[in-house]
């Protein structure tokens, strides 16, 4: 599959990578392929992050991710559905802080990069990957661009896609910004998920 991979795709995987290295994160997450692909510059993915408005609100973007890190990971649909059967999810946020410190929900670290060297991709991560596969088949192209990266990252259900909802950047609107008015590039096609 990376064979397919445009100069400018693999060089938002390496940039994911060194995104999860400055965070100290012991794995490459969907969230450092998105702020990856939003450093990047003079590709369509650029254009249409842009066109977003995506980078003038890349600290909005920060603070929800932090936020999400801070629930454990939940999505703000996970959260809805808890706080529908009664369970408030921020004051067992507020409670499991309060006892073992701000970020105790945050995932942890493994350490498994100091023995193997490396960040791993976490599985919700090699899932974008895949489905940027499907999406750039689906779209007729024999490359992987970072535009197929982006809108497997808008097509996959969870906290990256939640997060690109919530700035205006859904499957639709970032394949509109992508591709204009003939986003479908008039076949109809289905978005990967």
């Amino acid at each position: 599959m990376f064979e397919r991979f445009t100069r400018g795709a693999r060089a938002a995987v390496k940039g994911a990578v060194a995104q999860a290295e400055r965070a100290g994160a012991d794995s490459v997450t969907e969230e450092h392929l998105l702020l990856a692909l939003l450093e990047q510059e003079g590709g369509r993915t650029s254009f249409a992050v842009t066109a977003l408005g995506l980078h003038d609100r890349r600290a909005s973007l920060d603070a929800a991710f932090a936020e999400a890190r801070r629930r454990g990971g939940l999505t703000r649909a996970d959260t809805d559905a808890l706080a529908d059967i009664g369970i408030d999810i921020g004051a067992i946020v507020s409670r499991v802080e309060g006892a073992h410190g701000e970020g105790a929900l945050a995932a942890g670290r493994t350490g498994r990069r100091w023995w193997s060297g490396h960040r791993p991709f976490t599985p919700g991560a090699k899932t974008v990957l895949e489905n940027s596969l499907r999406v750039a088949l689906g779209r007729g192209d024999r490359f992987i661009g970072e535009e197929h990266l982006l809108l497997a990252l808008t097509a996959k259900p969870g906290v990256v896609a939640d997060v690109l909802a919530e700035h205006g950047a859904t499957y639709a609107t970032v394949q509109r910004a992508l591709y204009g008015a003939d986003a479908d590039g008039g076949q109809g096609h289905a978005k990967a998920g």
